[in-house]
């Protein structure tokens, strides 16, 4: 690419050097949210939302937790007007949420938008005008002085509608393409919008300050912010707020830093929706906060539910891949992460369940609604013993042997591979039954008869090998398992050293008692596995050894 001399720096430096917000190492409380799903978000949707759909995604936004949403442009369109109409006339408002509307700052708009708003409890009326370089020359062809005197003749249009209207209004304030804006000039013009509105300690006002298109990396718009922050008329009246677009991918990073550079509240979308590459996603922010042990006051607890309504009304696809809210962002594929994540999960249970420290997952999906099961350990051929194990484990409760884990590991990496396919939890289980469980070809064992001798235990063993006539062994060992495995050792001139015991009860199943796996090595050095399921331990070892025979 060779054209790149044509771009140059859209954005300003503020005057003096501001960086108080890096000295900051997190954020430590919630900002005050405001959504702007029903306006920004809808206004970039494909096919805007219906009435109907609006009604249900402000109920949503109210579940969630948000105490400021605003709901639309309601003088740009009858269906904004309509919407705001119902919402205020069927009483949907919560007394402890505040809606939010938006007007230009032109006369005309101002006042069908006051209109809107009659019975209106209380409100934030957000009134905007464009005070970057490019738009001022380009779009508007004013001065620095006839922009600035837009804003302060809106602002007080919006004062003198407000004392004439019944209801509580709080007024906000945006220079709209405020990254494109000299910081100097942005912060005279908020500040003669302040001294119209005289902000008081129970009437504040809202600055808020764009990221209109993003321009700049976001230590840039950090140190914008810390400047009209640090320098802003009536800054204990005013509540500042951000509202970062997305072009440059950095939306989250803009505001997460805006909010350690003095800003007090967020305006942004559930999953990031808006105009062009969208808006800051509230979901990122609030659950980033989350996991660093911050209470960012909204409930994402549900958050397959919130997907599924979001989709519904919006017609938006959820990526698989977004943060915390994809279907596939706490699926652990690689086998070396699968027993990591198994490792973790064990340690926490042990160790310490009150601090959650497991290694691949920053946030416990089950906060969320996940499920462990279907949502973390997913087996495909990239998949190793430890999201195997884990699975037979915590869902059909099957403590493998360590090593028997890797055998099973390998036949679920062999079938994925082959049919080029994730296998299911169900379909792990049937091919750990198919492949190690009572397996009874070519070897089958009919009847086992024990006598304690003084040497130790004596069996009989009657057994059939490929299909071949019966043959009754009698053999000696130091235990019940030892015996059988001479005789049949002596019956068949098996070769191989029984080299791994173990059982435990099968609580989850309600048809056995137990479950025994043993491993033995064949004189080749490798290992053969069988695991035998049945309501007598003993037989079940007997057949957990025939298995294993069976597959060396």
């Amino acid at each position: 690419m060779t054209n790149c001399s044509k771009y140059t720096r859209q954005y300003f430096m503020p005057p003096v050097k501001c960086m108080k917000w890096a000295e900051k190492e997190y954020i430590d409380k919630a900002p005050v949210w405001c959504s702007v799903d029903l306006r920004d978000g809808n206004q970039a949707l494909v096919i805007p939302m219906s009435l109907e759909q609006k009604i249900n995604f402000f109920k949503l936004l109210v579940k969630i937790g948000f105490k400021e949403i605003e709901v639309g442009f309601p003088a740009a369109s009858e269906t904004e007007y309509q919407f705001l109409r119902a919402l205020i006339e069927q009483d949907l408002i919560p007394d402890d949420v505040t809606i939010q509307v938006l007007t230009q700052a032109r006369e005309h708009i101002i006042k069908k938008t006051f209109e809107a708003l009659k019975g209106a409890k209380k409100a934030v009326v957000h009134v905007y005008n464009s005070t970057s370089v490019a738009q001022r020359e380009q779009v508007f062809k004013k001065s620095k002085e006839e922009i600035l005197k837009i804003a302060v003749d809106g602002a007080a249009l919006l004062k003198e509608l407000a004392e004439e209207t019944e209801g509580n209004f709080l007024f906000e304030y945006s220079p709209e393409s405020f990254t494109g804006t000299e910081p100097e000039y942005a912060l005279e013009v908020c500040n003669a919008v302040l001294d119209i509105w005289q902000p008081t300690p129970d009437k504040k006002a809202i600055i808020n300050l764009p990221v209109t298109v993003q321009h700049s990396m976001p230590h840039v718009y950090a140190s914008q912010i810390e400047y009209l922050s640090e320098n802003m008329k009536y800054r204990e009246n005013v509540i500042l707020s951000i509202h970062p677009h997305n072009d440059r991918g950095c939306g989250v990073a803009d505001a997460e830093m805006g909010v350690l550079a003095g800003a007090d509240r967020v305006e942004g979308t559930l999953f990031g929706n808006g105009e062009r590459t969208g808006n800051v996603d509230i979901v990122t922010l609030a659950l980033n906060m989350y996991s660093q042990g911050v209470d960012p006051e909204l409930d994402f607890s549900n958050m397959v539910e919130i997907c599924e309504q979001y989709e519904e009304y919006t017609g938006m696809h959820i990526d698989e891949r977004r943060p915390y809210s994809g279907a596939l962002v706490f699926a652990a594929f690689s086998g070396s992460h699968q027993d990591a994540i198994a490792k973790g999960m064990k340690w926490l249970e042990e160790k310490d369940p009150k601090h959650w420290t497991v290694p691949y997952l920053p946030i416990d999906p089950k906060d969320l609604g996940r499920n462990y099961d279907a949502d973390v350990i997913r087996i495909n051929s990239q998949s190793g013993k430890g999201g195997v194990g884990y699975i037979l484990e915590t869902k059909f409760g099957l403590n493998l042997p360590a090593k028997m884990r890797e055998a099973m590991g390998y036949a679920a990496k062999a079938v994925s591979d082959h049919t080029h396919k994730e296998l299911m939890p169900e379909e792990i289980f049937e091919l750990f039954k198919k492949t190690f469980e009572n397996v009874v070809e070519p070897l089958n064992i009919r009847e086992v008869h024990f006598q304690q001798t003084e040497e130790g235990i004596t069996t009989t063993v009657t057994s059939t090998f490929a299909g071949g006539q019966k043959s009754v062994t009698e053999a000696a060992g130091n235990g019940r398992l030892n015996a059988v495995s001479n005789a049949l050792k002596k019956a068949y001139g098996l070769k191989y050293d029984l080299v791994t015991y173990q059982e435990h009860a099968l609580e989850q199943s309600s048809s056995s008692k137990a479950i025994a796996y043993v491993g033995i090595r064949k004189p080749d050095g490798s290992l053969a596995w069988g695991a035998g399921v049945d309501p007598d331990i003993i037989r079940a070892s007997i057949d957990a050894l025939v298995t294993a025979i069976n597959n060396r």
